[in-house]
């Protein structure tokens, strides 16, 4: 009887909260912190010119974006797979539409938690038309 008193809320929780699960949550690390990588800059990201660079730890990918299986999923298909491109900037996103070539900077985020189930998920810091 003590079992059922735990587990099934504890199964519950856990089903309502993945039903709210969208990939712009912030990723909380086995500690209960968040990633000094999630915490977003106080500088506002920009679409920047075609030339790009990218800041230490950050990466650049260019290739081709295209829409994911599910709802409002993007991603990047270059030489090395497919890549979620995760970011809340609206300038950003208006510059990330399916079919665009593009290069972008940022970093990827494997532990990340996302609904797209697609791709590795790569936070987008800035993006250019290539």
């Amino acid at each position: 009887m003590l079992i059922r008193r735990t587990v099934v809320p504890a199964a519950l929780l856990l089903a309502l909260s993945a039903g709210c699960a969208n990939n712009t949550q912030t990723p909380i690390d086995a500690g209960g912190a968040i990633p000094e990588s999630a915490v977003a800059s106080p500088a506002a990201p920009t679409v920047s010119a075609p030339t790009v660079s990218a800041a230490p730890g950050e990466t650049t990918l260019t290739g081709t974006v295209s829409a994911g299986v599910e709802p409002n999923c993007l991603l990047l298909k270059d030489g090395t797979g497919d890549h979620l491109l995760i970011t809340e900037d609206v300038k950003l996103k208006s510059a990330l539409q399916p079919g665009a070539e593009v290069t972008v900077v940022g970093k990827s985020e494997p532990g990340l938690m996302t609904t797209c189930m697609q791709g590795q998920p790569f936070v987008v810091s800035s993006v250019a038309a290539s």
